[in-house]
């Protein structure tokens, strides 16, 4: 495909973004399942080693199954958006082995001893983890805020001079609080400071946080960017190339979090449907979420379709539909949540999210069990919420299970 043949639409991106020109002229990407490459002479090798193209020396640098994965995820997510110049924008997407392992990589390459993270309330579990437990044992200190409000954000950077990275998580796990991702990044750029936005809850097709002015995007690439779950996985991408290409790679090839082959062929295919599995996600999720909202056993529906949610015009302004994942309180409470999970026919009793089907979760046993009870109540993650990721099913078959589990 010539350069100049500029693709239009979402999945024609997704599909055709990081070209055809694959070994034995193969349709798709090949799974390179190699540790290492061979070098035709020393100054071949010399060559690689000093260059910007770490795709053929080692696989911890680098593979061309991983470039293949990476080129389509920064395509997505600067689809349509220009630099300060007015030009196509460029995004340095790096692979990693889970969302975890690029969650590492973000902070570590940006924060030192000394320094601090400002992030909010109601994160995923295994993030303010990684916050409280990792970052605070280096010495980065960790302040947490109700980011909704911008005077909350004000006041912690102009208290906190020594913030130096800002990290937003929108929509939220598990409570789909949204944070203001333009008034936020507005704030944080007159101090200087650096801005990163986890868009794994809706990926590039719902939300484009470079399109905000932020520095550095995330995704646990596990969830919708895959769809079928099976493969783990994590992508950064940044905007400053050359910072990607250096002080943020070296941070990466060093954790050792690196992609396998075959995890990022999975994610290359996988992606390829995104756009029409995203439409029929929401569509779905949104029907649940009115009939959830109306049944006599629910005490209360967190989703940012609804008119209820005290998110939604935020929603509609930063994103393109509201998603797919959901959190809904019964009035029973817990013994209620756990006689409604075990009653389920159809949808599926597992952690993660952003599968084709149905997951349904109890984040307080969960994703959210390494946090302690006090923490958790105080960012709305109360002991009966369940978590429903909304699948691509019928939607009378979603429903009805739901329905006959709530008798």
């Amino acid at each position: 495909m010539s350069e100049k043949f500029l693709l239009k639409g979402i999945s024609s991106t997704a599909m055709h973004a990081a070209g055809h020109k694959n070994a034995e002229d193969a349709h798709l990407t090949p799974i390179f399942a190699t540790s290492t490459f061979t070098f035709d002479t020393a100054e071949d090798g010399m060559d690689r080693f000093a260059g910007t193209d770490k795709t053929r020396v080692y696989s911890r640098w680098g593979n061309p199954t991983f470039t293949a994965a990476e080129e389509t995820i920064a395509a997505l997510e600067a689809f349509g958006l220009k630099d300060d110049n007015g030009q196509p924008l460029q995004l340095k997407a790096l692979l990693h082995s889970s969302g975890q392992a690029a969650m590492s990589t973000l902070f570590l390459s940006n924060l030192k001893a000394g320094d601090a993270i400002l992030s909010h309330y109601s994160l995923y579990g295994g993030t303010q983890e990684l916050m409280t437990k990792v970052l605070a044992a280096t010495g980065i200190e960790v302040i947490i805020v109700d980011m909704r409000s911008l005077n909350l954000v004000s006041e912690a950077l102009q208290q906190h001079p020594q913030i130096k990275l800002v990290h937003i998580e929108t929509p939220a796990n598990p409570t789909i609080q949204c944070v203001d991702i333009a008034a936020v990044t507005k704030i944080a750029k007159t101090k200087n400071v650096i801005v990163s936005v986890d868009n794994t809850f809706a990926t590039p097709y719902l939300q484009q946080p470079f399109k905000f002015g932020v520095d550095y995007v995330f995704h646990s690439t596990t969830k919708f960017l895959n769809g079928h779950g099976t493969a783990i996985g994590g992508v950064l991408l940044g905007k400053d190339l050359e910072k990607m290409r250096t002080s943020v790679w070296k941070w990466h090839v060093l954790l050792g979090g690196n992609s396998n082959p075959f995890d990022a062929f999975l994610l290359a295919q996988g992606m390829k449907t995104l756009e029409i599995r995203m439409e029929r996600h929401c569509a779905n999720a949104q029907a649940v979420a009115a009939f959830l909202e109306k049944h006599p056993a629910i005490a209360q529906v967190n989703f940012t379709g609804l008119s209820s949610h005290p998110d939604h015009e935020l929603c509609k302004k930063q994103m393109r539909l509201p998603g797919a994942v959901m959190s809904f309180e019964l009035k029973g409470g817990l013994d209620a949540g756990k006689q409604f999970i075990n009653q389920l026919q159809m949808c599926v009793r597992a952690i993660s999210l952003g599968t084709v089907d149905t997951l349904v979760s109890h984040p307080a046993s969960m994703s959210h069990f390494g946090i302690p009870r006090e923490e958790r109540l105080k960012y709305g993650i109360t002991d009966g919420l369940i978590r429903l990721s909304v699948g691509i099913e019928n939607i009378e078959d979603i429903i009805r299970d739901l329905d006959q589990a709530l008798q």
